[in-house]
């Protein structure tokens, strides 16, 4: 069972590697002029600071932990699952404010979305990497234990 899930890990990095040479610049990254305008209402910024600040590993995702609705999603559940600790996620399916606020909130284009005791960590291809290198599990550890 175990290998099983470290085949399937595998397998999403190389399948994130060859996304990744496609992935979109983060709105970090683009220069201020060239940012839009803030659309998001402070009802869904206070929403989803909430839900961050609530939790200690947070995950907006598409579909929920036992339905992811995309392979990235999927991924992002099967790391965190991995590294065996408790997270909240958030559907952003079920609500197209959040599905387009956390975007802005994090300046991050894409979904999923990891945050960490507050901070924004990344998405799947991210938490993938971290993984691998045992920062991700290190980074939980100490968020749980604060």
């Amino acid at each position: 069972e175990v290998e099983k899930g470290r085949m399937r890990l595998v397998a999403a990095a190389v399948f994130l590697a060859t996304a990744a040479a496609f992935a979109p610049v983060p709105a970090s990254r683009v220069g201020p002029a060239l940012r839009a305008e803030s659309t998001m209402s402070e009802a869904t910024r206070s929403k989803i600071a909430s839900m961050v600040e609530a939790n200690k590993v947070m995950l907006f995702m598409k579909g929920n932990r036992m339905m992811p609705q995309c392979g990235f999603s999927n991924m992002a559940v099967q790391i965190l699952n991995a590294v065996g600790c408790d997270y909240e996620t958030c559907d952003v399916l079920s609500d197209e404010a959040v599905r387009q606020g956390i975007k802005e909130f994090s300046e991050w284009p894409t979904i999923p979305q990891l945050y960490v005791d507050g901070d924004f960590v990344g998405g799947s291809d991210i938490m993938l990497e971290m993984y691998q290198n045992n920062e991700l599990q290190e980074m939980i550890e100490v968020a749980a234990a604060s």
